[in-house]
């Protein structure tokens, strides 16, 4: 009787005993269910410049092999930052042992290296810590000599340089260790440089730490690597186009190009870097001056440390009226600063690729019959305040009869400076995707005479465009504030209100993710959401919040300093779960919680039933 019992409540639990497999099964498939239907993707990453905030973080690169002019290495440096930002583009050079990194605008037009000392009175707040020569145990001062102004007390050599925007810069002269970054072949060399005591102008308050000096003279970087046959006595520097910004920079020589375009340039002429500028043309047709007019004083100088182009009064008239009459369709308006009167045209579109489609081209042809020929990247900036809306990249020079070309000109061209020939060639290209190139495939190099199109490292790349065409669900933006981080850290909440006023989103959707005090600056990493309960925004929405940032639509009050982007990247969005999806696993376990009780009830009840069944039939026997 009762092995009967038992075996009929074992036959009861045996649905019980399915349902709980059943539900241990779906516990786990819905444990295991989202990652199936939202297969994780690696984010894309789109930076701003071809380099991360600091050398640390950069891959593994491929060996390279040598150059020409007998093998020697060369140094192969990224550039950084962007004409309409900054006003300048910059390398990383590290000075002293252990190195000291810096920040130096590349400048074929200075003679000379400068970095802030660490003893400066009168130096302006920067990107990077000032130099200190008592932490570098390869440091030297340059005594004084016959060759050289002194100091004071006649113990170091001295420099002063003076620039045509009024700024200056003053100090001592060392001499230490210089490293040109990991990814250079060229090995660390000593070299002599500036160690700043005083700067003025726009170099007390410019971001980048200082000047790195390409010129023709015996304190140029170039000269001193060469007098030592390190380097082929050559350099190359090539510009990322409008938007874009970064690039790179060769110091030595390089293999060029075999339909790069030269120009004679002549030493004895002037100490700067000229060539034989004889005509401009717009839209096919030269402009109405004496050929002559670009010879006056200097001649053409070819400047990488300006950022615009300045012409002769009667050559920026003829041009400045040649392209206004090509696009008399699109609205004449103000520039962006008040305090210039600038040349603007609005209506031309925000996509810079088509920008040829309204405005002309320009070619300046050579003494030697060459011809380079211009886009409107080449002559044109974007209005920082109107929204498709161009001006006009070239001035005036004053009463001076210098034609100054800096290097909004060469913008997207690979420049070679070839001292040794004493020439200048260019060469049209995606700069901003040059590094890359010369990385995978050496240099670019001579190819047999034919169908170029065929030869992929001579084919000039696309200017990289927007966002590829899917909703962003997540912006991170890597942000350089040159503030310290004591004095942010207070204002770190009305920084992220500010920021999400002006880039015009709900405060909700910007967070802090990560703040370090790098020296006088701090490094901010921030991440963009999607509106609401949203799990995406539209490409259009992220594109204009990019844009903003890459612009510098952005204003900062001035406790909080200035901003440079350093990078940004987007993500697709992650598949968002319903609320049962995110739940189920909950809902199951406590399905499961109720049964188990509900089945001890059961059990417990079955057995004090059967208990009580058997005290109940039990009589005692008594006889009679």
């Amino acid at each position: 009787m009762a092995s009967r019992g038992c075996r009929s409540w074992l036959g009861a639990l045996r649905p019980l005993a399915v349902v709980l497999l059943l539900l241990a099964v779906a516990v786990a498939a819905a444990a295991g269910s989202p990652d199936r239907t939202a297969p994780s993707r690696p984010p894309l990453v789109l930076p701003l410049t071809l380099s991360y905030p600091n050398a640390s973080r950069v891959a593994s690169y491929r060996s390279r092999r040598a150059l020409a002019e007998g093998g020697r290495p060369s140094a192969r440096m990224r550039l950084h930052d962007d004409l309409l930002t900054n006003g300048y583009y910059t390398t990383r050079l590290y000075i002293g042992t252990p190195p000291q990194k810096f920040a130096l605008i590349v400048d074929s037009g200075s003679t000379v290296t400068y970095v802030p000392c660490a003893s400066c009175e009168q130096c302006g707040n920067h990107q990077d810590p000032r130099f200190q020569p008592d932490l570098s145990s390869t440091y030297s001062p340059v005594k004084c000599n016959v060759d050289c102004n002194c100091n004071n007390d006649k113990s170091q050599c001295t420099y002063e340089r003076q620039y045509a925007e009024m700024s200056s810069s003053s100090g001592v002269l060392g001499e230490d260790i210089v490293s040109f970054g990991t990814e250079s072949e060229l090995k660390p060399q000593r070299a002599v440089f500036g160690c700043e005591n005083s700067e003025t102008g726009d170099l007390f308050s410019q971001h980048a730490d200082g000047i790195m000096g390409l010129g023709r003279g015996q304190l140029s970087i170039m000269d001193q690597l060469v007098d030592k046959g390190v380097i082929g006595d050559s350099f190359s520097m090539c510009y990322g186009g409008m938007d874009i910004g970064g690039g790179a920079m060769v110091l030595g020589a390089m293999p060029t190009p075999p339909d790069m375009i030269f120009s004679p340039s002549d030493p004895v002429r002037s100490p700067y870097y000229n060539i034989e500028l004889k005509e401009i043309h717009v839209a096919g047709k030269a402009l109405r001056v004496d050929p002559t007019i670009f010879e006056g004083k200097y001649g053409t100088v070819l400047d990488s440390g300006t950022t615009y182009a300045y012409l002769p009064e009667p050559a920026f008239v003829a041009f400045k009226d040649a392209v206004t009459s090509k696009v008399h369709l699109l609205k004449k308006i103000r520039g962006p600063d008040p305090n210039y009167k600038d040349i603007c045209f609005a209506g031309a579109g925000r996509n810079v690729s088509k920008l040829s489609e309204v405005f002309p081209n320009v070619d300046m042809v050579f003494g030697n019959g060459q011809k380079l020929s211009l886009s409107p990247e080449n002559y044109l900036f974007r209005h920082s305040k109107v929204e498709g809306a161009y001006c006009l990249g070239v001035f005036q020079n004053g009463k001076d009869p210098t034609t100054l070309l800096g290097g909004i000109v060469v913008r997207n061209t690979l420049v070679t400076y070839d001292r040794h020939n004493e020439k200048i060639g260019f060469w049209k290209t995606n700069c901003s995707e040059l590094w890359e190139r010369l990385h995978s495939g050496g240099a670019p190099s001579p190819a047999p005479s034919g169908d170029l199109s065929s030869q992929a490292d001579f084919s000039p790349a696309p200017a990289p465009s927007g966002l590829p065409e899917f909703d962003v669900g997540l912006i991170t933006v890597y942000m350089s504030l040159n503030v310290t981080y004591p004095n942010l850290k207070p204002h770190l909440h009305e920084l992220a209100e500010l920021l999400a006023k002006e880039l015009e989103i709900d405060s909700r959707q910007v967070r802090v993710m990560n703040v370090t005090g790098q020296g006088n600056s701090t490094l901010i990493r921030w991440e963009i959401f999607p509106a609401g309960s949203s799990n995406a925004m539209s490409n259009a929405t992220a594109m204009g919040i990019i844009y903003r940032l890459t612009q510098h639509h952005v204003q900062l009050p001035q406790n909080l300093g200035s901003y440079q982007l350093l990078e940004w990247n987007v993500q697709q969005p992650i598949s968002r779960r319903s609320w049962l999806q995110e739940h189920v696993v909950s809902i199951l376990v406590g399905i499961l919680l109720v049964i188990l009780l509900s089945l001890s009830a059961f059990l417990g009840l079955y057995l004090w039933k059967k208990k009580f069944r058997g005290q109940a039939a039990y009589r005692p026997f008594s006889g009679t």
